[in-house]
């Protein structure tokens, strides 16, 4: 784990937390009209989600949360702060700005270099 001192691991863990919380409410206001929905009709909704809910936006919310998942897993298990691709801290004021981050700067830069379409949303 990148050393951090028991500062910044509170801080972290909050900024954790307070995105995650952001994009539970980003998503409820996003589906905001299911909350009318009864179970049976669950299914015939998703079969025809109406225009106005941009999925493409909330899947990449749900993904994002999934890594935060992942982020405060790690975080509890002393596992937190490294890079996946070279093992380098990715650095506690990247971590403070995206706390989902899971490379360094440098891994990141090149993964966006070599991965273009996973980055740039296109029609």
């Amino acid at each position: 784990m990148a050393n951090f001192t028991e500062e910044q691991l509170i801080q972290l863990k909050a900024a954790l937390h307070k995105r995650y919380l952001h994009l539970q409410k980003e998503i409820r206001n996003e589906l905001a009209h299911t909350q009318d929905i009864s179970d049976s009709e669950l299914a015939e909704y998703v079969n025809n989600i109406p225009d106005d809910i941009d999925t493409a936006l909330v899947d990449r919310q749900i993904n994002e949360m999934r890594e935060l998942e992942m982020s405060m897993k790690y975080l509890s298990e002393l596992e937190f702060g490294d890079c996946i691709d070279c093992g380098n801290e990715v650095g506690f004021e990247r971590l403070l700005v995206y706390p989902s981050a899971q490379r360094c700067i440098q891994c990141q830069t090149q993964y966006e270099k070599a991965f273009p379409h996973e980055s740039s949303p296109s029609l």
